[in-house]
């Protein structure tokens, strides 16, 4: 089997949404970004065009993706406006989608019974496994995003969750799960993956 080759990656987490700060358990639902989580994308783009210029990077040879919920369009237009030149289309791929909650979806993390779920900055290794009623575990969103690497066919910037920055740091950057399943994926930062690293880059 032929290994996996990911291209260079610049990633962006959605800004937050009214959800993200009441710490609810958000996945599918389609939750949009409250004001502050608006101001994050705004300054994102503005932060992603400048590195641009400074490396030297032409946005017109890269390729833009996004979850299709709309938290992630919201955010992928802002990010788009800090450009001022016309860029590729955006594709919307469903594989990018944040990890399924389930049952848990709009449930406080607070308030969940132990047996359920584990908070974050609680969890363990083993909480990658865990697949709540009617929702995914961290495994499928591996899956999920293996095949996404497939339609990749250069360098991409792309608009997505806090689930999904997770896993490609297992994926891309090879981070221990321990290390990862308690992370909080940032919202005013952007993730720069190339083959065994991150780099948190902020304006």
């Amino acid at each position: 089997m032929t290994a996996l080759v990911w291209p260079e990656i610049y990633f962006i987490r959605h800004g937050e949404t009214p959800w993200n700060a009441e710490r609810r358990y958000q996945g599918r639902k389609d939750i949009p970004l409250n004001e502050k989580g608006q101001g994050q994308a705004n300054q994102n783009g503005k932060t992603l065009a400048a590195l641009f210029k400074d490396r030297g990077l032409d946005p017109m040879k890269f390729e833009w993706h996004a979850s299709p919920l709309n938290r992630t369009r919201d955010t992928m237009d802002r990010v788009r406006a800090g450009f001022d030149v016309h860029l590729p289309e955006v594709q919307y791929d469903v594989r990018l989608m944040e990890i399924s909650f389930g049952v848990l979806e709009g449930e406080l993390f607070e308030q969940l019974p132990a047996n359920m779920a584990i908070a974050p900055g609680e969890r363990t290794e083993d909480y990658w496994e865990y697949r709540p009623e009617n929702g995914e575990n961290y495994r499928d969103v591996e899956a999920r995003l293996e095949e996404f690497a497939k339609v990749l066919t250069g360098p991409s910037v792309v608009v997505a969750h806090g689930g999904i920055a997770r896993t490609l740091r297992v994926l891309i950057e090879h981070a221990p799960i321990v290390e990862v399943i308690n992370w909080a994926p940032p919202q005013d930062a952007i993730m720069h993956f190339t083959p065994g690293k991150m780099e948190l880059l902020r304006g």
